[in-house]
């Protein structure tokens, strides 16, 4: 049996380096409220990144719904849009303990990918997805930055 893997194309989207050019990314990260309503949330290569094919890690704000679900659950639906094609990842989640000195309060996350799924269409491409224009570019990817460096930690 295969190990699920995301995609060369995805895995260079997560890895954590040249954000500054990835800067206008944003991603979808769908989980499950206690009252079993589908919750979706944005997320931005700043505060997920990919170890390997398999498995990532993800750095979300603490007291957030989504944050909740995930540790509630142990699971989340990674949705990303790019180079023509839907990318669905299902994670796996392990709540890791806080980072001694982290500079940011987040609540990290290992994630297995559980599965993954590239989706395409025949008759119509996928021009783009979620795409954002930061307010302060400069001392944002300086966050990203810090905080996934300290995801690889």
């Amino acid at each position: 049996m295969q190990t699920p893997r995301i995609g060369k194309e995805l895995f260079t989207l997560l890895d954590g380096k040249r954000l500054e050019r990835k800067q206008h990314e944003a991603m979808m990260l769908l989980t499950v409220t206690e009252d079993q309503w589908p919750h979706i949330a944005m997320i931005s290569v700043g505060e997920i990144v990919a170890l390997d094919e398999g498995n990532l890690r993800l750095a979300l704000w603490p007291g957030t719904t989504t944050t909740g679900n995930m540790i509630r659950t142990g699971k989340a639906t990674l949705a990303v849009f790019i180079g023509g094609k839907a990318h669905y990842v299902r994670l796996s989640l392990e709540h890791l303990p806080a980072l001694a000195g982290a500079k940011y309060l987040r609540e990290r996350f290992a994630a297995r990918v559980f599965a993954a799924r590239e989706d395409s269409a025949q008759y119509a491409d996928i021009l783009t997805g979620v795409t954002v224009r930061l307010k302060e570019p400069e001392s944002v990817v300086n966050r990203w930055n810090e905080t996934v460096a300290e995801l690889l930690m």
